[in-house]
Order: structure tokens, then C-alpha cells, then sequence
């Protein structure tokens, strides 16, 4: 489990330096600048997910459940968090309504990067 949880932080990461740079350059000239920061939130908590991740991988044995969690719940947190951040972030420039449908999804991707910092305190106690 240590190595699927390394390769998720350092995928995450990946795609944070690279979603950073075209944020950074090729989409501050598409998106209006209140989209353009929920962009760069979105980036943000990814980053600070993959570090997690590599953190965690790092150290843990994943012997139990609460360190399972602590992957889980930020891993797939931050998949949903960030990535209905930077769908709702085009959702004007695409024309997209049907991406309103993502609203909620933050707030629970949020809900579940708890859950993990949780899950990680419980297996720390």
C-alpha cells in the first residue's frame, strides 16, 4: 500500500505543477480573475495533498484501518475537492451549465480531506 500511496502523491504533484503553470499562464488570459483564484485554490490543496501523501507513505506501514483512511480520505477528497474547482472554473468560459452539477461535489471532497487528517490523528492516538 506504501507505494500506491508514494505514486498518488507524486502524481498528484505532477499534475499540480503542470495544471500551476498553464493556470499560471495559458488560462489567466481565458478565465475571469474570481475563477482564475478558485483555479489556484484548487492547485493549492492539491499540492498540499500530494505532500501529505508522500509524507504518509513515507512513514506509515498501513497496518490499520485509520491509516488506510488517511490515505483514502484525502487522496479521493482532494480528487473531488479540486477537481470540481477547476470544472466550475471553466464553467462559464465552456458554456457548460450542466457543470452546476459539481457545486456540491466541493464541499464533500472537503468532507473527505477531513475525514483523512481525522483518520491520521486516530492512528496517531
Amino acid at each position: 500500500m506504501e507505494k500506491i500511496v508514494l505514486i498518488s502523491g507524486a502524481s498528484l504533484g505532477i499534475i499540480a505543477i503542470v495544471l500551476g503553470a498553464f493556470g499560471a499562464h495559458a488560462f489567466k488570459k481565458i478565465l475571469p480573475e474570481d475563477k482564475m483564484a478558485s483555479f489556484e485554490v484548487g492547485v493549492r490543496y492539491q499540492m498540499y495533498a500530494a505532500l501529505y501523501l508522500l509524507i504518509i507513505g513515507s512513514l506509515l506501514d498501513f497496518d490499520s484501518t485509520s491509516e488506510k483512511w488517511a490515505y483514502y480520505g484525502v487522496f479521493y477528497g482532494v480528487v473531488l475537492f479540486s477537481g470540481s474547482i477547476y470544472l466550475l472554473s471553466f464553467k462559464e468560459h465552456w458554456k457548460a451549465e450542466g457543470l452546476r452539477f459539481f457545486g456540491p461535489i466541493t464541499p464533500l471532497g472537503g468532507l473527505f480531506m477531513i475525514v483523512g487528517w481525522l483518520a491520521l490523528l486516530i492512528s496517531f492516538l
